[in-house]
Parts: C-alpha cells; sequence; structure tokens
C-alpha cells in the first residue's frame, strides 16, 4: 500500500504580501520623511552634548595625575620640615621637583599632562612663607603628554597656574584652588 501523506507545498510569496499588507494598513509601512528627519536631528543634539561632556570628563581624569603627585609632594615636604625643622629654604630640587626624567616635571615632558613647581617665590620657601607651602600644576599645552591642553587653557588666563594646594603646617589645613575655573 502506497503512502499518501500530504506534504504541504509553500505558499508563494505574492500570496504572502498580499495577506500581509490586507492585516496592515498603508500607514503602518514605515516611516515619513519628517519623523526620520527629526529623529536625526535629536540624535544628534545629544550627541554634541554627550562628546562635549566626556571630553570634560577625560580632561577632569587627566587632573588625577595631578592630585596624585600633590600628595606625594605633600609627604616629601613634610620629610623635609620633619628633618629640618623648618621649611625655610625648601626649594624645587628638596621635593624632587626638575628636569631629570626621575624628578617631577618642572618643565613639560612626554611623561606628564603638568609641570610643577612650589608656588613660594619662585620655587624656593622663603621665611616670610613659612610656615605656608603653595605647590602649583600648570597644564602643558605642547611638549607635554598627548593630548596637550589647549593653547588658550584656561580660558581666563592662558599659561597660568591650573590648580594649587597650600599647605599650611601650623593650622593644619590644606586648600586646594583651582583659580581659573579648570575644573581639576
Amino acid at each position: 500500500m502506497e503512502d499518501r501523506t500530504r506534504i504541504p507545498q509553500p505558499k508563494s510569496p505574492i500570496k504572502s504580501f498580499i495577506n500581509f499588507k490586507n492585516i496592515v494598513s498603508e500607514k503602518e509601512h514605515g516611516f515619513t520623511l519628517i519623523e526620520i528627519i527629526i529623529v536625526i536631528i535629536i540624535v544628534g543634539i545629544l550627541a554634541a552634548v554627550g562628546i562635549n561632556q566626556y571630553s570634560k570628563m577625560v580632561e577632569k581624569g587627566r587632573g588625577a595625575e595631578m592630585r596624585q603627585i600633590f600628595g606625594h609632594v605633600r609627604s616629601l615636604i613634610n620629610s623635609y620640615r620633619l628633618e629640618n625643622g623648618t621649611i625655610t629654604g625648601m626649594t624645587n630640587a628638596d621635593v624632587n621637583i626638575g628636569a631629570s626624567p626621575d624628578q617631577i616635571p618642572s618643565s613639560c615632558r612626554s611623561t606628564h599632562y603638568f609641570r610643577y613647581s612650589l608656588a613660594n617665590s619662585g620655587g624656593a620657601i622663603s621665611s616670610a612663607t613659612d610656615p605656608i607651602v603653595q605647590i602649583a600644576a600648570w597644564r602643558c599645552t605642547s611638549g607635554g603628554k598627548t593630548p596637550q591642553g589647549p593653547a588658550n587653557y584656561p580660558p581666563s588666563c592662558p599659561g597660568c597656574r591650573i590648580s594649587q594646594i597650600e599647605l599650611n603646617f601650623t593650622t593644619g589645613v590644606d586648600t586646594w584652588s583651582d583659580p581659573y575655573g579648570a575644573g581639576y
């Protein structure tokens, strides 16, 4: 006896499309040009805001180098003060700030985003500033680690110190400042 099981045949694509067209109304087939343009404009605005915020956060992250070095210099200043009983006469070299590759950079170099200095009296502490030490950082706009800071950074005072910390050994209070609004 012969097996007469019916094998279903595939429907023709044209019949399937006609059935789909009857189920879905004409308006639901796609987007209008206006709808697509509005979505593109909204996505463009969100992308512009997002890229701007992202670049600010990346630059703020680069400030982590500065904060870490400020902490290291602070401990070197404490060591100097304990050994000598005063901070008068302390120079950049005493806190390992200088030009050699193993020192904290006093000028821009390809390994750092910032250059550093004791801010008192051009890098030397006088008896007039004792017991207060200021450590300053400047964002490198050329010669530093890439990417460089903008040439007009900070906008209100290009070439000015970006951030500084003031260590007061009498009160024990450290004062961080961002005098030109760099956001570090």
